[in-house]
């Protein structure tokens, strides 16, 4: 399950800090106001708590009466600006929909029903909801709005913008909200405050928590609007942010909202701290990186474990006046690779599927591009008790167990299939054996199908040229086998417009993955969405097999059925050969301008930028420095 990170635009996907569900918290007082028991009718539900919020497995561990998270400093100070930059470019500031490159940071402009706390995977917080009553056989839940919460122009939040939301999301919003949603049966008003979810099963434990994350948008703003198609117009919203200007394709501006209805909710106590945030457009990742260190940035995410190792040598970073820091995330790895989308013709059998990760040079990477700080990635769930190791035993090889005669030859008698270290030559003959079972032979140095005479090519669509120097040894290594391989970079705009229709043969992709994944995975693997455009469903996995795996993954009702569901899933997929698994990484690399303060220890799953401030005194230094340097 997914939080804000819906506004992710480049499909390395979406998610992060994922959170779940439960029944209400033990201790609350069972009651309801007259004024919401005189609301009610003879047919009304059972009464059961109203709570503060939601928890998986256990009470929350915040009482109804916290002041504040634990990872804040509540006394911080407002002001000062943060810029940072952002890939390509953009065209939009809906990020709801199919159309359009939407700009970064647009998730700060909405509220959401709930917020998750970064130091607990499996709890929401009320946000917009000031009371949450979740029917104790999960069949319905109902969300009292805050009276004080207002749209930024001073309209009252009502239920009707959250059924609006929530219809308009479902119906005219990307693949991912059908998914997400596909457990609710209705959205009813109980009065203008109060909204009810029904639920035809209780197969979905996280589902309230999933509806918790739903963001709100105004009716009476997008009534009169085609929510469907692109703007460029500045949104109207609810959250800690609104934009304040638009250089289109280049640079959005988000100043901080000063009459901002929730800025002394508890949830919010401490955060929000800077009053402008900037996103500057790079098409060049490596120019980006000398606007950092020339001061043109104050903030940098660095992906690349080179850039780590040895663009940081500057005075600035000797003088401190630069810091390097590492972010520890408590969240699974997931899944990082090159996706192979199994509707083109030459990549539907699986033999040729392992093929291609047999050739991928993991070990040759790490060791002379990537100064050995990277780990292999081979699970989905990498780094977690849901990962699938060994043979299938116990629960897991019981929920494998109905499927027997359609899975994949090995599934349940073989270890899983993890390429071995012991170098690419053996690998490469076991790939070029692999490739002749699936009816391919090489002949003048090229590999081709053995009826048609048919070349096998491949190509690596790109949009990032730092990828380049990563997938040419790969290339190398394909071309060992007689594949004729090629990498084409495009521009961020022309990637995704290709992803949404799937047109591609292998792209680098990725599947984050929370402490407690759910409906999300109907999206990343169903067949259902293997067609539907700019799903997540990269691979074009069509297996009924999986299907139901997924399933009960979703309806798995306590941690040990949810692991054990995460890793017969696991292991079906790792079969499947969907992904040649690249790399992993414990922890954010983040290169910052000594302009900033945040809390300490960081919170235990995720970063969480939004508790940091702008220390007066060190930004002055800052600009000081940069002004003296320039």
């Amino acid at each position: 399950m997914t939080n804000r990170s819906w506004n992710a635009a480049l499909l390395t996907l979406i998610c992060g800090l994922l959170v779940s569900m439960a029944t209400p918290t033990r201790g609350l007082a069972d009651t309801l106001s007259q004024s919401e028991a005189a609301a009610r009718t003879d047919s009304s539900p059972p009464r059961v708590a109203t709570v503060h919020a939601l928890a998986l497995y256990d009470d929350p561990a915040l009482p109804e009466d916290f002041d504040q998270l634990p990872y804040v400093n509540p006394s911080a100070p407002k002001g000062g600006t943060l810029r940072r930059a952002a890939s390509g470019s953009f065209d939009s500031t809906n990020p709801f929909i199919i159309q359009g490159s939407p700009a970064d940071g647009l998730a700060q402009l909405y509220d959401t029903l709930m917020e998750s706390s970064a130091d607990e995977p499996f709890t929401m917080y009320g946000l917009l909801a000031g009371g949450i009553r979740l029917d104790t056989q999960r069949h319905w839940m109902e969300i009292d709005l805050r009276p004080e919460a207002r749209f930024h122009d001073g309209t009252p939040v009502t239920a009707d913008d959250v059924i609006f939301s929530f219809q308009l999301l479902r119906e005219k919003g990307q693949p991912f909200y059908r998914a997400y949603y596909a457990g609710v049966e209705s959205v009813t008003a109980v009065d203008e405050r109060t909204v009810r979810f029904a639920f035809p099963d209780n197969q979905s434990r996280e589902l309230p928590l999933i509806l918790g994350q739903l963001p709100v948008l105004p009716k009476h703003y997008w009534s009169n609007r085609d929510f469907t198609r692109p703007t460029l117009e500045a949104p109207l919203g609810s959250g800690p942010y609104e934009v304040a200007s638009i250089d289109p394709g280049r640079q959005i501006v988000y100043r901080r909202v000063t009459h901002y209805w929730g800025r002394d909710l508890p949830i919010n106590r401490g955060r929000y701290n800077i009053d402008r945030l900037v996103y500057d457009y790079f098409r060049d990742q490596s120019v980006a990186l000398e606007a950092f260190l020339a001061g043109a940035l104050d903030l940098r995410l660095e992906g690349s474990a080179k850039n780590w190792a040895t663009a940081y040598e500057t005075p600035a970073v000797h003088d401190g006046a630069i810091e390097q820091l590492v972010i520890p995330d408590g969240q699974p790895a997931g899944m990082q690779g090159y996706v192979i989308n199994t509707r083109r013709p030459q990549l539907q059998d699986p033999r040729v599927r392992r093929a291609l990760s047999l050739a991928f040079d993991f070990e040759w990477l790490n060791q002379h591009l990537f100064y050995g700080v990277y780990t292999r990635t081979h699970s989905y769930f990498e780094s977690s008790e849901m990962a699938a190791t060994g043979l299938a035993v116990g629960e897991e090889a019981a929920l494998l167990a109905p499927f027997a005669d359609k899975l994949p030859e090995g599934v349940l008698d073989q270890a899983l299939p993890i390429p071995q270290p012991e170098g690419l030559r053996p690998r490469l003959r076991e790939a070029l054996t692999l490739l002749r079972e699936a009816g391919y032979e090489v002949r003048n140095d090229a590999l081709v199908d053995r009826d048609t005479g048919r070349p096998f090519t491949l190509e690596f669509l790109l949009y990032d040229s730092q990828w380049e120097r990563i997938t040419q040894p790969y290339v190398r290594n394909l071309e060992r086998l007689g594949i004729h391989a090629r990498i084409r970079l495009v521009d961020v705009n022309q990637y995704l417009d290709r992803l949404r229709r799937f047109q591609f043969d292998m792209v680098v992709g990725s599947f984050p993955q929370s402490a407690n994944p759910g409906n999300e995975q109907r999206d990343f693997w169903q067949s259902d969405y293997a067609d539907a455009p700019q799903s997540r469903n990269l691979a074009g996995v069509r297996d009924p097999v999986v299907d139901a795996l997924v399933d009960d993954l979703i309806a798995a009702d306590a941690r040990d059925a949810l692991d054990a569901a995460a890793r017969a899933l696991d292991r079906v997929l790792r079969w499947g050969f969907y992904v040649v698994p690249q790399w992993n990484f414990e922890g954010t690399r983040i290169a910052v301008w000594d302009k900033f303060d945040y809390p300490q220890p960081f919170p235990r799953y995720t970063r969480d930028l939004s508790i940091w401030w702008v220390d007066p005194e060190r930004a002055a230094q800052v600009r000081s420095r940069q002004r003296g340097e320039e």
